[in-house]
């Protein structure tokens, strides 16, 4: 079963994100939203890490947030709206938000 996992706290303060990675399995999806797209900082080691992670893992952030933090998202990363949001919460099996 696919699960979309949804990350909204920032890697900088604690272990979720890192935590998140290791749990991934091959057909799995990491949304970044809130200050969790912080872990898209150019140069960064979690920037490094989502680089990483096998093509066939869905890795996205939202716009609205990404925009919030005048980030820009690196090629890897699909940028979705809040409709796209929904989407991709349908099409996964599951949804694991990572409170």
């Amino acid at each position: 079963m696919a699960t979309l996992h949804v990350l909204s706290h920032s890697p900088f303060t604690d272990s979720r994100l890192s935590s998140c990675l290791r749990l991934l399995g091959p057909a799995d999806g990491l949304l970044l939203c809130g200050d969790a797209v912080y872990a898209l900082q150019p140069g960064s080691a979690q920037c490094q890490a989502l680089d990483l992670m096998p093509d066939g893992i869905g890795l996205f952030a939202l716009d609205e947030d990404l925009g919030a933090r005048a980030l820009t998202a690196p090629a890897r990363i699909q940028v979705v709206d809040y409709p796209g949001f929904v989407e991709l919460s349908c099409r996964f099996d599951k949804v694991n938000s990572w409170l």
